[in-house]
């Protein structure tokens, strides 16, 4: 009996030096697709960055005044596609689609019909990202900030649904920012709302200050790690 113990014991140090050689697990990469909302300083995009942690890569690629239409014609698209082709030094690139804004109409050169060119524009990023070994993750438009009788006025509500659809038909996880936004809007009330805002002469009802950014980033980043539980390593103080 004693002969099999010291075999054992002689183990254990070969186990922990295994252990201490092996390759450390890749980080992932996310990647953010969208419009003002989302994009840098306007947005809610670089507070979202800001909740990864620093080994995490987040690229916000979202810029104001795109469609899903115009984001492509300019070939901002391309930009993502490159980055998917060299993902080989990440566990997992996920890729956050969001874009309603810009396509609704009076926007020319940007608006898309949205029982057509939108789902299209919209299925075409999720089936081209997986091509290249990406995960899509859509999500819905954020809501204005736009109160009517004491309600928020949600004239976003055609292209959540169809991003909705979207999702279901793909079998893509979504985070349903346009419900959880518009949940939270009308839960605080105008003024409270209007504070989440810029300030001065670039106050609108739609884009974002630090506070707005601040406050759907932690709406976006609770969701995005219940939808997508492999994230939750990536996030800080998810874990």
């Amino acid at each position: 009996m004693p002969r099999p113990v010291r075999s054992l014991a002689c183990l254990v140090p070969l186990l922990f030096a295994v252990h201490a050689n092996a390759a450390p697990p890749l980080p992932d990469r996310v990647i953010l697709v969208g419009d003002s909302t989302m994009a840098s300083t306007t947005g809610y995009g670089d507070a979202l960055c800001a909740r990864f942690t620093p080994e995490t890569a987040c690229h916000n690629l979202a810029r104001g005044g795109r469609s899903s239409g115009s984001f492509r014609a300019e070939k901002r698209w391309d930009e993502v596609m490159e980055l998917l082709r060299s993902g080989a030094g990440f566990r997992k690139t996920y890729v956050l689609i969001q874009f309603g804004h810009n396509d609704q109409p009076g926007k020319p050169g940007r608006s898309t019909d949205y029982v057509t060119e939108f789902p299209a524009n919209m299925k075409r990023y999720v089936d081209e990202a997986r091509s290249l070994g990406g995960e899509p993750v859509l999500v819905t438009p954020l809501t204005r900030r736009i109160f009517k009788d004491g309600y928020v006025h949600n004239d976003l509500a055609p292209w959540a649904a169809t991003v909705r659809d979207i999702a279901r038909g793909t079998k893509t996880p979504l985070v349903d920012l346009n419900a959880l936004s518009l949940a939270a809007v009308q839960k605080m009330g105008s003024q409270e709302a209007d504070k989440l805002a810029r300030t001065g002469a670039n106050f609108d009802h739609t884009h974002l200050g630090p506070l707005g950014a601040e406050r759907f980033s932690g709406i976006m980043a609770k969701e995005l790690v219940r939808k997508v539980p492999a994230l939750s390593a990536s996030m800080r103080g998810a874990q």
